[in-house]
């Protein structure tokens, strides 16, 4: 019988080298891919310990090794500029609009899910497979998208776009274990990256100054404004809009006689608008651009709803409005809502949709 061919994103870590000796253990063919996003050589002139694990040449070279430990055929796939204009322009945009970016949801679908299985399937293959802490499986004629079963890992959040047809061509042989297990599984295979260090960084930030990088690309100057009180009472200057999130407390320099957090930004006006910590509470938000995991809701659906990747999530209301539009009303009023940032809606372990908040 034929063995059926899995092409596995090695992205040089410890996760993706698992996912590809445990698969290739489980019988699959297996063939190693890893995406090149960025142009190394403009990192040579930099010190390489300020850069994390992600934007390192190493990684194509761990990746690379890892399979011929394992003896699989490894390709690499420039995707520099699928990066550029899909990810890093975009999440440039973002900040320069007054929103806060998630980079790595578009990421996983637009350069993972769309553009590297693509090359699967050009390959032949019968499925893709990361090394997302998530879980895929069927009811019915549908396919369900679930949480890790280690929540702590769980990476579900990040992979709401995923289509039917997507989940259908995707392996996650991660999801029902911890990350204890998969490093115990690194050591059994000997793998090298065994004791690698996990990347906690934007891959394309990786000194963790995204401050420094929005200007590099985008120049200073042209968001610089005042900070507002709730009120209308101008408390002060600020060096760029994007600087700021919504809920941010520290980096105001200015004084108060309560604390005071960033509330809303106005890009038009050039303004951070801050007020008092009960300013930060909203009871409902709207997002656009709707995925649904389950078949188009026309009527009020009862979810839980984590609005960031951190964010436990919690009892909420959805209800669809037209143009993959919704309004999402909370039981309790939630803090810290941010514009670009992604709702995820849950049933149970089960997501069943979300979309980026307004």
């Amino acid at each position: 019988m034929k063995k059926q061919r899995v092409v596995v994103a090695m992205s040089g870590g410890v996760d993706s080298s698992v996912t590809a000796a445990l698969l290739k253990e489980q019988g699959y063919e297996v063939i190693g891919m890893t995406m090149q996003i960025r142009d190394y050589s403009t990192f040579a002139a930099e010190n390489d310990d300020s850069f994390g694990p992600c934007c390192l040449l190493d990684d194509v070279y761990d990746a690379r090794r890892v399979a011929e430990q394992l003896d699989i055929p490894f390709y690499v796939v420039n995707f520099e500029e699928d990066f550029k204009r899909e990810v890093i322009n975009r999440f440039c945009d973002e900040y320069f609009a007054g929103r806060t970016p998630n980079p790595c949801v578009l990421c996983n679908q637009i350069l993972k899910f769309d553009l590297l299985l693509r090359k699967a399937r050009e390959l032949e293959a019968d499925f893709m497979a990361t090394g997302h802490y998530a879980m895929i499986d069927k009811e019915g004629d549908r396919y369900r998208l679930r949480k890790g079963l280690d929540h702590a890992k769980d990476q579900s959040y990040f992979l709401f776009t995923l289509t039917q047809e997507q989940l259908a061509q995707t392996l996650f042989p991660l999801g029902q274990m911890s990350k204890d297990e998969v490093r115990r599984h690194a050591a059994r295979f000997n793998l090298r990256v065994a004791e690698k260090a996990e990347s906690q960084d934007i891959c394309f930030v990786p000194d963790g100054d995204y401050v420094r990088f929005l200007e590099e690309e985008r120049g200073a100057g042209q968001l610089d404004g005042e900070i507002v009180h709730i009120s209308g009472k101008v408390l002060g200057r600020h060096r760029g809009v994007y600087r700021y999130t919504v809920g941010q407390r520290k980096g105001l320099g200015i004084g108060w006689t309560e604390p005071l957090f960033v509330i809303a930004l106005d890009v038009a006006k050039k303004q951070v608008i801050v007020g008092e910590k009960q300013h930060l509470s909203r009871k409902e938000l709207q997002i656009d651009g709707c995925h649904w995991h389950i078949p188009e809701p026309t009527q009020t659906l009862n979810t839980h709803c984590r609005i960031r990747y951190r964010h436990h999530e919690v009892p909420a209301q959805v209800e669809p409005l037209p143009g993959k539009r919704a309004r999402v009303v909370f039981i309790e009023p939630q803090k810290g809502i941010t514009p670009g940032q992604a709702a995820v809606f849950y049933q149970g372990d089960t997501v069943v949709g979300g979309g980026w908040i307004q």
